[in-house]
């Protein structure tokens, strides 16, 4: 790939040109037909087109390059980077896992001194000339294996962030710490040798207790949902870890919320020692946000709120009244189903009705077949074990 100027000037303006239109319209209108990279044009589109809601201030300069779509899945959102700049700051910062450079050039604005580091060549110079246009002069960018050019420094870091890769060979997602690259529990010495502070961002399916067992240094663990959709993982420990419980933050991201975000922190060893009160359905049904359903706050989410638990297994909760304060969705229950197939055809007559299932004897997806449902409208269905029995209710948001 030409990475001269006058070829990425041609290759820009004529993105911004068909910026609007179907790549693969495009594609074929234009093969060879052109003095420049048309794939690499064609894919700019592509990747730009994906920018404009997940990087919006990327999207908005036409300055910049993207690389292909992987890359841009696998990236993080301006939302998710932004969070986590707001927790660090310092000297000197290290991305040893740069890739598209998202959270490398966010986080790294609050640091003196911020390295870039990205194997992939062609996606390294990308970043690289990304992040000349953004921050001229302010990032050093190793194209290389992090690993040893860390083994090689002599001085430490304030702030190490790492995001190993969590794709396989045959693409397969990956989960486990141990299985990603790089392999953050071997190199687990390395990075506390180096990194006075270390954030390691992980899956959204990571178990993290497991996590906690591979890594003794961790004393934070931040899961991060943005609209109620579980993000990322954060592990954050280091050099100055101590002995005192891991502290449990569940954050989730709304523009409506004050501050942007809400946060509920707890300790598994609070969690343990707690139990929630279990009762009936009330007046309104409580489904916590994500993050803490991922990270299994559930008796402290009960006891906090003032609320009654559906079931020891069902992670449903239910109350008389209700704060504006609690982190989750809150249902206004309608009514009672006891006659799912004669009422929901008298009730929902064009089948068109949210589902909603807890510890249900059916997920939603077979729920919705099984009554010719789908989606849609102001109204939910939802289903849940309340004590030894199945119950459904059509309820509203509060």
């Amino acid at each position: 790939m030409d990475f001269s100027q006058e070829h990425i000037d041609k290759i820009q303006l004529f993105v911004q040109d068909h910026l609007m239109e179907d790549p693969a319209q495009i594609l074929l209108r234009y093969s060879g037909k052109v003095d420049f990279n048309l794939k690499f044009a064609v894919q700019q589109i592509q990747a730009r087109q994906k920018a404009k809601s997940k990087i919006p201030k990327w999207y908005a300069n036409e300055s910049l390059l993207f690389p292909v779509s992987l890359s841009m899945e696998q990236a993080s959102s301006e939302e998710t980077a932004n969070y986590k700049a707001s927790l660090l700051s310092g000297e000197t910062f290290a991305d040893l896992t740069g890739g598209l450079g998202i959270d490398s050039y966010f986080i790294g604005r609050n640091f003196k001194k911020a390295t870039y580091c990205e194997r992939n060549e062609e996606l390294f110079k990308i970043s690289q000339h990304n992040l000349e246009k953004l921050s001229p002069a302010h990032f050093e960018c190793i194209n290389g294996d992090s690993i040893a050019w860390l083994k090689s420094r002599q001085d430490s870091l304030d702030w190490i962030f790492i995001d190993p890769a969590r794709r396989g060979n045959s693409n397969q997602k990956l989960y486990k710490l141990s299985d990603c690259e790089p392999n953050v529990v071997d190199h687990a010495k390395l990075l506390v040798e180096k990194g006075e502070n270390v954030m390691i961002k992980a899956s959204p399916m990571l178990d993290i207790k497991q996590a906690l067992k591979e890594l003794p240094y961790i004393q934070q663990v931040i899961v991060l949902d943005v609209r109620n959709e579980v993000k990322e993982v954060l592990l954050i420990g280091g050099k100055s870890s101590n002995q005192q419980p891991v502290s449990i933050s569940c954050v989730s991201l709304h523009p409506s919320f004050e501050n942007g975000f809400r946060q509920f922190d707890f300790t598994f060893e609070e969690e343990e020692e707690s139990f929630a009160t279990l009762g009936s359905a009330e007046k309104y049904l409580i489904e916590p946000q994500s993050s803490i359903l991922k990270a299994g706050g559930f008796q402290l989410f009960a006891l906090r709120h003032n609320l009654k638990k559906l079931g020891s297994n069902t992670h449903l909760y239910t109350s008389t009244s209700i704060s504006d304060q609690i982190p989750g969705r809150v249902f206004e229950i309608l009514c009672e189903i006891h006659h799912p197939k004669k009422e929901l055809n008298a009730l929902v007559p064009d089948g068109k009705i949210n589902v909603l299932t807890r510890n249900y004897s059916m997920g939603a997806e077979e729920l919705k077949k099984k009554f010719r449902l789908k989606d849609g409208g102001n109204q939910f269905l939802i289903g849940a074990k309340e004590g030894a029995n199945f119950k459904l209710w059509i309820g509203k948001l509060a």
